[in-house]
């Protein structure tokens, strides 16, 4: 099992609420309800932080290969 910050993540408030939600989410889903509940995190970190894609991947603990899906 891989080491992520996003049990961390849930608890700093300087973090979006809607990634909080989908970290909390993330915690309590099955495992593959888990993957697009972390890639939704990244993505509101992505486009809600100064944080570049691959930094949100990383916190969340999804490879680079992932994406944000977004575009700023």
């Amino acid at each position: 099992m891989a080491f992520t910050m996003s049990t961390l993540l849930v608890h700093n408030e300087q973090v979006p609420d809607a990634a909080r939600k989908a970290l909390q989410a993330a915690d309590a889903a099955t495992p593959s309800q888990r993957g697009p509940l972390l890639a939704s995190a990244a993505r509101i970190l992505y486009d809600q932080t100064d944080l570049d894609c691959e930094d949100a991947l990383e916190l969340v603990g999804l490879p680079e290969e992932c994406g944000c899906g977004s575009v700023r």
